[in-house]
Parts: structure tokens; sequence; C-alpha cells
């Protein structure tokens, strides 16, 4: 199935808002309110399909008009079916000058034979930020389908005035990587990645660093680490035993980052 989604997110009277919106099934786009009184815009995307089956093609376009900010929030658990071919999924999302962009969806969970790749091209302006994260399981664990998948990846590129600035390539494919060997996973069944960028010249990106520190020390049940940039921003790296776990604690980072002027 060829599916398309494609927001943009206009900003008027100082609040941001839906200024349009196209969805082909299975999406469907609800708004979960405003949490807070930040007068920014909060969105869910929400699927008829029990999850991604083989030869669906996603195409996700998600535009921010100057000033806007989004932050879109997922259903739940995303699951891959057996695929005998591939599915893929396009993700393109425009920035305009002084916007703030946030995707901390639910964990992916890989079923047996599943092939997957998704793509994200990302182009942010000035004054702009964003925060986009992904969790990884090994797949249904209770059913003894421990990382049976075919191929799981996911590139992502933000680019600055024309300028490749991040580039993060998560590829998972057991029969060409051993999963448990050392440097990979090892004894650890879910993997998760948060990438923060921002182009903000008044955000310290190593005060962020310890401000986060400080969420990673109440953590007993993940190996987290943060590579710094070169640039202004930041990736978090989780390894575990658990999707909860580590979706509660990307959740709590993106509020720390999402409240950032």
């Amino acid at each position: 199935m060829d599916s398309r989604l494609h927001i943009i997110a206009g900003h008027k009277a100082g609040k941001s808002y839906v200024k349009d919106l196209f969805v082909s099934p299975p999406f469907r786009v609800v708004s979960v309110g405003q949490r807070k009184n930040d007068n920014k815009l909060y969105q869910i995307i929400m699927s008829s399909s029990p999850g991604i089956l083989d030869g669906d093609r996603y195409q996700l376009d998600i535009e921010l008009e100057k000033g806007s900010a989004l932050q879109l929030q997922s259903q739940s658990y995303q699951r891959l079916f057996n695929m005998k071919d591939e599915a893929v999924q396009q993700l393109n999302i425009s920035m305009e000058d002084n916007t703030s962009f946030a995707y901390v969806p639910h964990p992916v969970v890989p079923h047996e034979d599943s092939n997957f790749k998704s793509k994200a091209n990302i182009n942010i302006g000035e004054n702009s930020q964003v925060i986009m994260a992904e969790i990884i399981t090994c797949g249904r664990k209770h059913y003894g389908e421990l990382f049976k998948l075919k191929k799981f990846q996911n590139l992502t590129e933000i680019y600055h005035k024309d300028k490749l600035m991040v580039k993060d390539n998560v590829l998972i494919q057991p029969d060409l990587i051993p999963i448990k060997s050392i440097g990979n996973l090892e004894e650890y069944t879910h993997q998760g990645t948060l990438i923060f960028y921002t182009t903000k010249k008044n955000v310290d990106k190593n005060e962020l660093i310890e401000i986060i520190y400080t969420q990673i020390e109440s953590q007993h049940e993940m190996e987290i680490g943060i590579s710094a940039m070169e640039d202004n921003g930041f990736i978090i790296r989780a390894l575990g035993n658990g999707g909860e776990v580590m979706y509660n604690f990307f959740r709590k980072v993106q509020e720390i980052l999402w409240e950032l002027e």
C-alpha cells in the first residue's frame, strides 16, 4: 500500500496551528491538545493498520513555517510484519527559521523475516531545533523471535543551508552483523537513539549534556552514552532489555529540550 501524510504547521498571533493536513489510509492525525500553556502544537499520528506490511510504502512530509513549533507523538508500538520483499518509509521535514520539531515515537517491533528501510531528510532553518528518536526492539521476545528479522535500516540526515550537518545510519542485519558480538548489542535486546541538533546561538550543548547526565544517573536498567557533536548538538545512545523504560527516558529528555527558548 502506498500511503501519504502531509502536515503544514503554521504560526499566527503567537500560536502554532495546523495550517494544512492531508492523509491517506491507514494514517490519521489527531490533536492531543496543548498540555501546557505554551502555544505549541501537539499532534498524534494514528493508524488503522496493525503494523507495516510487505510492500508498504510510506511517504511523510512535514513542513514548519516560520515561528511554529510541532511535537508529534505516536499511537503505540510499531510492528513490522513478516515480509517476502520489503517495506520502505521516506520522511521529509522542512523547517523554516525560528522553528522547533520533536518526534519521540514508541519502540519498533520487527517480526521474523521483516525487512524495513527508512530514511529521514531534515532541512533546518536559523534559530531552530530538532529532536528525533528511535527505539528498536529484538522482536517478539516471548514468541522466541529474538532478532529474526532480515534487515532494519534507518538513515537520518540533517541539513542546514544545504550543508549536511548530521548523518546517522542505524543498521541491524543479523546474517551480516552478529547482534551479540562485542561492540554491537552484546547481551542487550533493545537499542535506542536520540538526536538533538540546534542552530540556536544561545544554547550551550555542554550545559544540556550535564543536565541530562543527572537523568542518566538515576537509570540502572540501561547503558546510556552521549556523544557531543562538533556543532551545536549531541546524540544519545541507549542499550537495554525493555522498550518502555527506554521510551520513558527519551520522553524525559525530550521534555528538557522542548522547553528551550
